[in-house]
């Protein structure tokens, strides 16, 4: 038996393609798309089974903005294109200082915690696929990362989400505080 597949462009692949491990990435208009997980939903009905999909993505402009969405559809190209679509209206700003993240900050969304922290230049991305799909969007070339608790890919991207909401530069402290950049660094 072969285990050769067609490819979503229906060319033959030497590997199998495990849906559920998908992280595609895509650039489109200026943003970075990632397609994160898609999930067949099966609702049963008299006559059997009915199948819908639902695509998780991750859209960026690679310069601090970032959003992820959840669409749903009868077809795998429609939930991808809704999903896009809602993730670009839900784009939220993060700060980018020298490449990585300002502080430390740990996301949490249910049982899904995600650790965020700076890392030198030189570096790389050190993130599993559902974090690191945000982090490439939002346009972080330098960070570490953990993901701790569920590994439920849905609740990954939110609290990485949730962590990048978090962030804030020195100066927008200081200001928060009423005090001199030099004395919050």
């Amino acid at each position: 038996m072969s285990t050769a597949t067609q490819d979503t462009r229906g060319e033959k692949t030497g590997r199998k393609r495990d849906r559920n491990a998908e992280s595609d990435m895509q650039e489109r208009e200026g943003f970075i798309e990632h397609v994160v997980k898609i999930y067949r939903v099966a609702k049963v009905v008299k006559g059997g089974r009915r199948f819908n999909f639902s695509a998780l993505v991750v859209v960026g402009d690679g310069e601090g903005r970032v959003g992820a969405a959840l669409g749903k559809a009868a077809e795998v190209p429609e939930a991808i294109r809704k999903g896009i679509e809602k993730a670009r209206k839900e784009m939220i700003e993060t700060p980018i200082v020298n490449t990585t993240v300002p502080h430390e900050v740990l996301g949490k969304l249910g049982a899904a915690r995600v650790l965020l922290k700076p890392a030198s230049r030189g570096t790389g991305i050190v993130a599993g696929g559902p974090v690191r799909a945000v982090v490439e969007a939002a346009g972080y070339e330098n960070i570490l990362t953990k993901s701790l608790g569920s590994d439920c890919a849905t609740n990954i991207v939110w609290a990485t989400i949730e962590g990048l909401k978090q962030l804030k530069k020195a100066e927008e402290i200081a200001a928060d505080r009423g005090l001199d950049v030099s004395e919050v660094v």
